[in-house]
């Protein structure tokens, strides 16, 4: 059919079978049409129904059901009905997809299918650990995986949009959305950040099995002022092009069809209506063609903010900075047709956003068929397949670091032993879910207790100790913390007094952490400590197992329980992956991609921090970079992460000492496993640039491999440094790549000890 036939069945406004005949029309299996069939589209579309396709709203009552009568519920059924409505999210399940989209493709003018979004952050309803815990996997092949894992039961159930992955680098534990990201440093982020993109949309995005990714928060919500949810922002142009922006430019070189903006300001501009991030930056020097949708509500946050007096003021500034769907903000809605009709905003700007969000659904081959995702018989097959266990399962084993393990009291013996396992998180089915798990069922994780219990060689003994919380977490409030009773601390102590080895698990509630959750102290909650010590006073033969969304302050813990696990919140399959790390049928090989602090007082704190022009004491007085009442060390540093097996390094070698800008500089070094099992290790290089026109970190990551060796086996690891990984962005945003001095770091953690040397020029 050609573009002039196609106007005039456009145009036929009136006619009763329209939406039907546009979505014929546009089931055209050429990409290479897409741009000429939004153009088309556009012409067609009056300015109410282009503002439609910018405005997202929340699920709002039983689609399967009667219409809602009265409030805003029928108003924005109403506003369905006329085509005013682009997305919707949270709306899920293949029964109430198809509901919605049946109303928007059969009963509006145009019959422009809705892109339906939700929340997919670390699974759909068979979870895998907290993005922060994939990251301590190192292993992109599994993160990938574990998105692919997601997408397919997201997809079944009608989903084709996630709202992630969530890329922010942050440094500060205090911060509840730590538990979302991939940690603190922009390396490992940028790669984990690619990762998740691909495993999400996969090589088709078209394919019903794939879902759009959505990179969030542009930019710099990791930088809340003290760890404070929705706070300030206030970074250098250094940070912020260094640290913040490349996962973000990542994600989008990944080819990320989606980004939100966040709630945080940056130079005193709202991010929903900042032109520099969005426009400039964005879609601008990256060249970025897919959409940018808000957070939940952030247009009208501007006017909080004190940025915008009015909803229609919101509304201009976030159309001008390139904010194209706003989410459950009603401010496009109500102000946006009517700035254009005054003359406020060029209809350019919503035809701008528009294609892009037509675009996506274009790719996503929504128009080709908008049940696509409404497949009851794939649904049933794939939400909570074995398949899907056995990922997550996978997945959670390699999110565990084991942070110490004095005298090899790991991996427990499997027969012939009497062990105590003690605390509430032990036998709790709900908070190894974690935060962010709208779609998963309540007490569905295999707990630690049921996961020990497959081990039938020893003698179990359970204790609860206290319960550290009270009453039920949910999502939307606080969780309650027990302070005082201390009901059952006396029989969990017997109880360990009898045992060979204590199993301890401890920590946060699966709902202290994520979003809205900043913490001012980040040790262990609840009576949990008093009930450790007073545990480690009748034997001190004490395996801790951690439950967090964030690194915590463990001082004491370190100081006297031998062998602690960061088991972090590991979703669904969690107490079998625990239990098969601890009894040694899965040798950890988790790394920390966080810092973990002394106390919350050196917060933030973090590997890749500047030199300072005083960084020791050199001149032995108190006037030097340092606190006076503890270390200015790490208790666990960054990269940090044991094995049940041990590894040698050795043999650092370069393929030069002076190489051009350009050039290649090759680096190599030979790991060996020194101990009696197999075991994988992450080999971590780093760098440091020691003179630069903008002073540079004393060690900034730039490769890592996981590598897996039998006992005795030794390997050659090789890297490759480059322009792209020698350079860095000045305060203008421009990556340079300066001659000087480098230095090569490799080890296991950031704190490495084999370094050798290399000069560029020009």
């Amino acid at each position: 059919m050609d573009l002039q036939k196609l106007n005039i069945i456009l145009s036929l406004t009136l006619m009763p079978f329209i939406a039907c005949q546009a979505q014929k029309t546009f089931q055209m299996k050429n990409k290479n049409t897409f741009e000429q069939k939004i153009k088309v589209l556009l012409k067609q579309m009056t300015i109410e129904e282009k503002v439609g396709q910018m405005n997202q709203y929340n699920g709002f009552w039983d689609v399967t059901g009667p219409a809602p009568e009265g409030g805003s519920a029928e108003k924005k059924y109403e506003h369905l009905r006329k085509g005013w409505v682009g997305s919707m999210l949270t709306v899920r399940g293949v029964e109430q997809v198809r509901a919605v989209q049946k109303i928007a493709v059969e009963e509006t003018r145009l019959g422009i299918p809705l892109i339906i979004g939700f929340d997919v952050i670390h699974g759909y309803k068979t979870l895998s650990p907290i993005p922060l815990a994939e990251a301590a996997s190192w292993d992109l092949n599994a993160i990938k995986k574990s998105a692919e894992t997601a997408a397919a039961e997201a997809s079944a159930s009608g989903i084709n949009w996630t709202f992630g992955p969530m890329v922010d680098i942050s440094r500060d534990a205090r911060w509840g959305r730590s538990m979302e990201g991939a940690g603190e440093d922009p390396f490992l982020g940028s790669k984990i950040a690619v990762a998740r993109v691909q495993g999400f949309q996969g090589d088709d995005l078209s394919s019903p099995t794939t879902i759009a990714a959505c990179a969030k928060h542009f930019a710099a919500y990791g930088f809340s002022e003290s760890g404070k949810e929705y706070n300030t922002v206030d970074i250098g142009t250094s940070t912020l092009h260094n640290i913040v922006l490349p996962p973000f430019k990542a994600a989008v070189d990944a080819g990320v069809r989606t980004l939100m903006n966040s709630f945080n300001e940056l130079n005193g501009v709202p991010a929903t209506g900042n032109v520099y991030l969005q426009r400039d930056i964005l879609k601008g020097k990256w060249g970025f063609n897919g959409f940018v949708i808000s957070d939940w509500a952030s247009l009208n946050e501007m006017i909080t903010w004190g940025h915008a007096k009015n909803k229609r003021e919101a509304a201009r500034l976030a159309a001008l900075a390139g904010s194209d769907m706003d989410m459950e903000g009603y401010v496009y809605i109500e102000e946006l047709a009517q700035l254009v009709k005054d003359g406020v905003i060029q209809e350019a700007i919503l035809d701008d956003a528009v294609s892009r969000i037509l675009r996506v659904k274009f790719e996503l081959g929504l128009f080709d068929d908008p049940y696509k995702y409404c497949d009851e018989k794939r649904e049933k097959e794939t939400v909570g397949s074995k398949k899907a266990h056995e990922a997550v399962l996978d997945m959670a084993k390699k999110s565990i670091v084991l942070l110490k393990n004095q005298n090899k009291i790991l991996p427990l013996k499997k027969e012939g032993q009497k062990i105590a396992l003690i605390g509430a998180l032990a036998s709790d089915k709900n908070s190894p879910l974690g935060s962010w798990r709208i779609a998963a069922e309540n007490n569905t994780a295999v707990s630690v207790l049921e996961g020990m219990q497959q081990y039938k060689g020893n003698e179990l003994l359970f204790e609860k100790g206290s319960e550290f919380f009270i009453g039920d977490s949910n999502f939307l409030q606080e969780v309650k913390i027990n302070t005082s009773n201390k009901s059952g601390v006396k029989e969990a102590v017997a109880t360990a007094k009898k045992a060979d080895v204590v199993v301890m698990v401890l920590g946060e509630n699966g709902f202290q952490s994520g979003e809205g959750r900043s913490r001012t102290e980040l040790d262990l909650p609840a009576i949990q400590q008093e009930l450790l010590e007073e545990v480690y006073k009748v034997n001190p033969n004490i395996v801790l197992v951690l439950n967090s969304g964030r690194p915590l302050s463990i001082n004491w813990a370190d100081k006297h329980i031998p062998a602690i696990v960061e088991a972090w919140h590991l979703g669904t399959e969690t107490g079998n992956a625990v239990a098969q790390v601890l009894y040694g049928d899965y040798n950890p090989s988790g790394k920390l991609p966080m810092t973990f602090p002394r106390n919350v007082g050196q917060v933030p704190i973090y590997y890749n921090y500047k030199n300072t022009g005083r960084p020791t004491n050199k001149d032995n007085n108190v006037f030097w970079s340092h606190y006076s009442d503890v270390e200015k060390t790490p208790l666990y540093p960054f990269g940090h992460g044991l094995s049940y097996t041990t590894f040698e390094y050795s043999d650092v070698i370069l393929n030069g000492t002076s190489f051009k800008i350009g050039d290649d500089v090759d680096v190599s070094v030979t790991l060996k496993n020194t101990g009696k099992v197999t075991g994988k290790e992450v080999v971590q290089l780093y760098i440091r640039d020691l003179y630069a026109s903008v002073t540079r970190p004393v060690k900034e990551l730039k490769g890592f491999e996981l590598v897996k060796l039998k006992a005795g086996e030794s390997k050659t690891i090789h890297f490759t440094l480059n322009k792209e990984t020698l350079g860095f962005y000045d305060n203008d945003g421009t990556y340079v790549v300066e001659p000087g001095d480098f230095k090569v770091f490799i080890g296991g953690s950031s704190i490495t000890t084999l370094e050798t040397d290399f000069k560029l020029v020009d």
